[in-house]
């Protein structure tokens, strides 16, 4: 288990980098006000409206980064900072959101395949830990044991990695959209983009602190002898 934890605290740092980046990025492009005076709600209720989408309802969640896409009440869910504000990072967060929208609206295969793997994972999750230490614990007597835990975190690690395909396609319809129809300038542009990379990177690094992980128990199971 050990080697796990390595990994862990390996990637947890990684992840608490790339987070105080994104953090930093967002509070850096929060001061820039947008050109055309639109709030992160007008900004997507405008997106949703471009792109043909009437049954998707932009409401404001209390927090901080916990903008999300609802499909099963279609809903956009903005944080209060974003909801209300005029600036580029707020664009950027609104219309990426929106993007997540249009993709449930087009049936994009990636972001179907994740909502598929949503109940499965959230049942992984509850006991894939402890399967997986007692795995080790039995790794003599009951490697079968070990092999279901990994079974189990193969399943979420499929999750991050499919998640990648579908929070970079959100952004890159996010980005198109504002600069086709001049939602910002190009200052302005430079700084979504910027915004919504560093935020596409903390999956990355949660997708391969994943990868890691299940790597280092497969090794474990076929080493047991």
């Amino acid at each position: 288990m050990m080697g796990a934890y390595l990994i862990g605290l390996v990637m947890m740092l990684v992840s608490w980098l790339v987070g105080r980046q994104l953090k930093s990025r967002f509070e850096k492009y929060s001061r820039t006000p947008l050109s055309n005076g639109m709030s992160g709600r007008e900004v997507a209720e405008r997106m949703l409206a471009d792109n043909g989408i009437t049954n998707v309802k932009v409401i404001s969640v209390n927090g901080q980064l916990t903008d999300h896409y609802n499909p099963a009440n279609r809903t956009v869910n903005l944080s209060e900072p974003v909801y209300h504000a005029r600036n580029a990072a707020a664009a950027a967060v609104a219309a990426h959101e929106c993007g997540h929208a249009v993709q449930h609206a087009t049936a994009y295969a990636w972001l179907n395949m994740r909502s598929k793997l949503v109940p499965v994972v959230s049942v992984a999750s509850r006991f894939m830990q402890w399967i997986l230490l007692a795995g080790i614990l039995l790794i003599n007597s009951f490697p079968q044991l070990l092999l279901f835990g990994i079974v189990l975190f193969a399943m979420t690690t499929l999750f991050s990695i499919i998640t990648l395909p579908v929070e970079y396609d959100a952004s890159n319809r996010a980005l198109a959209w504002m600069k086709t129809n001049g939602i910002v300038t190009t200052g302005e542009y430079a700084m979504s983009a910027d915004a919504l990379k560093w935020a596409a990177r903390t999956y990355l690094v949660a997708a391969l602190a994943s990868i890691g992980t299940l790597v280092y128990y497969l090794m474990v199971y076929l080493n047991r002898r």
